[in-house]
């Protein structure tokens, strides 16, 4: 998914998609999966539930024609819109001219600098955008794996995946993503954005998930790398146990790291929370090292 429309606050519209494919002659590219925007309410949503404002630095992944570019824009924050389509970056350019607070990254997200980025704010990021379908799991990967660069997010995807994010333990739609963004971030939320907002219109609907990113982990894990790799192999095949699904990892450790980290070897994946796998991975580092 890319782009956006209108701003926050009584903010003027933004052209709408069609209006500006056509003035620069482009048309939306189905192999990128772009389908921009049409609702004009749904940016200033975004830009709300980010919660941006002036002096702070927001990273817009996917500016797309500029929609959500422009609500953020309206909330005084300086936003740097990566977008990477080589034909829609000199619309940005264009469009963005006289708008002091916006500069326009002709860069991919997935290599784009969160690091240098962050330095040269001065503080946290916000991140926004709406992740194409198709690199939304590297892009939530990147996410997760540089948190530390981050303060709030508000961040477009398809449905299934927004689902999948806010989940809680126990539920048919929590699973490893769930688990791994639960550990750094905080006040998740979400709404639903209804494919009719697009244009093109896509064969899915989308959901925006917004949340405050941690300092600190929810819980102690001693390695967070090794967090990650339990939660990764205890869900790699859900209907195992616990004993069952770890025993790849861990090994001839696998019934020591449960027993230390007081879990139940016959449980699945599913019915852990933060608190529960941070035991495991703080155990696995005592038990292993």
């Amino acid at each position: 998914m890319s782009g956006g429309g209108g701003g926050p606050g009584g903010a003027p519209a933004w052209p709408s998609p069609r209006e500006l494919l056509r003035r620069h002659g482009l048309e939306a590219k189905k192999g990128w999966g772009q389908n921009f925007l049409v609702d004009p309410s749904v940016p200033g949503k975004i830009a709300a539930a980010l919660g941006a404002a002036p002096g702070e630095t927001v990273v817009e992944i996917g500016a797309g024609l500029g929609h959500l570019t422009a609500a953020l824009a309206a909330t005084g924050a300086r936003v740097v819109a990566i977008e990477r389509d080589r034909d829609l970056a000199p619309l940005l350019r264009a469009e963005f001219a006289l708008v002091p607070n916006v500069e326009i990254a002709e860069a991919n997200a997935l290599t784009y600098d969160l690091g240098a980025a962050r330095a040269a704010a001065g503080r946290p990021l916000l991140l926004a955008g709406n992740l194409p379908y198709h690199l939304t799991g590297p892009l939530l990967g990147r996410i997760l794996d540089e948190h530390a660069h981050l303060g709030r997010f508000a961040i477009m995807v398809q449905k299934e995946v927004g689902d999948r994010l806010v989940a809680a333990p126990g539920s048919r739609t929590y699973g490893a993503i769930s688990a791994r963004l639960a550990l750094w971030a905080a006040e998740l939320a979400r709404f639903v954005v209804p494919r009719g907002a697009f244009h093109p219109v896509p064969g899915v609907d989308s959901a925006v998930v917004s949340g405050r990113v941690l300092a600190e982990p929810r819980e102690p894990v001693g390695d967070p790398a090794r967090y990650d790799r339990l939660v990764r192999f205890g869900f790699g095949q859900r209907r195992k146990t616990l004993r069952n699904a770890l025993r790849p990892l861990l090994a001839a450790a696998t019934d020591a790291v449960l027993a230390r980290a007081g879990v139940d070897p016959d449980l699945r994946a599913e019915s852990l929370g933060v608190k529960q796998f941070a035991a495991l991975a703080r155990a696995w580092l005592e038990t292993a090292p």
